[in-house]
């Protein structure tokens, strides 16, 4: 195992080529991800460009955060960048994350702190203020061109994350509420995280909090939404119920999602981000 050396520290690695991931709300209709690239490019062509996702929801800060944490233990160790970025050009902080080896950059407004925090928790952090990281001029609604992708490059090519300004005090970040699920009276309750495009409702109660309880696979959930309740199927995937139909599954991520087969749950069912869901097990 090769240790790559650097504006990364040294950190331990199976591939000396530095790696930088980014995830957007840019869409892929316009040029914005294609000149964060060429930025990239242009000072770190060495590095190895991974895309996360570009179709995150605008100004989804929530579903972002999700998405990042949920694919950080997935990814190379390198330099991440977020920029879902509704309070672009206002007064949030650009910053630098170290955490678990990697390097977090992006907005201070919540979307890296759950990355963070899987990656074992902010060790270090740093405002980004020196200009000589940035392109010139900055725009002020397109930092994620302009600063976060300079200073992931030349974070790349061997600079200290310390050269980017100020170090802020860890427990200054913005963090976002994590999710949480309480066990309690022979039910489990909990949220939904986040939906996808195909309009899953990924739940923050995690497969194990259903066993716990004695639900196995192939048992009727009851599902609470408020005062109503459902009876839906416990399946290991959406496809073992007939296309319209719902179900209840462990996604890929092991929390409990709720889907239809062929359709939106979400939609169908009122369930946006946060909104309350309470499970048990069959009578």
């Amino acid at each position: 195992m090769a240790v790559v050396r650097g504006g990364l520290g040294d950190v331990q690695s199976r591939s000396v080529t530095p790696v930088i991931t980014l995830l957007t709300d840019y869409g892929l209709e316009d040029g914005y991800v294609a000149a964060c690239h060429g930025v990239i490019a242009g000072i770190a062509p060495e590095a190895r460009l991974i895309d996360v996702c570009h179709l995150v929801p605008s100004g989804d800060v929530r579903r972002g955060a999700a998405i990042l944490a949920q694919t950080i233990p997935y990814l190379p160790v390198g330099v991440h960048i977020g920029a879902v970025d509704p309070g672009a050009g206002g007064a949030r902080r650009a910053v630098a994350i170290e955490a678990g080896g990697r390097v977090f950059v992006g907005p201070d407004n919540g979307l890296l702190s759950w990355a963070v925090t899987a990656s074992g928790g902010a060790q270090a952090a740093y405002e980004i203020t020196n200009t000589a990281f940035m392109l010139s001029p900055v725009s002020p609604t397109f930092h994620g061109r302009d600063v976060f992708a300079p200073v992931a490059g030349r974070l790349c090519g061997g600079h200290k994350v310390s050269d980017l300004g100020q170090e802020i005090p860890v427990d200054r970040l913005v963090s976002l509420a994590a999710p949480t699920s309480v066990l309690r009276e022979g039910s489990v309750e909990g949220e939904v995280v986040s939906v996808d495009r195909f309009g899953n409702a990924q739940l923050s109660i995690a497969a194990v909090d259903l066993a716990s309880l004695g639900v196995r696979m192939g048992d009727t959930l009851g599902v609470w939404l408020g005062r109503r309740l459902l009876a839906l199927p416990y399946r290991e995937t959406f496809a073992a119920v007939p296309p319209g139909e719902l179900v209840a599954f462990a996604d890929s991520a092991g929390l409990i999602a709720i889907a239809v087969n062929s359709g939106d749950a979400a939609q169908r069912l009122g369930l946006p981000p946060g909104a309350h869901v309470r499970l048990s097990p069959p009578p």
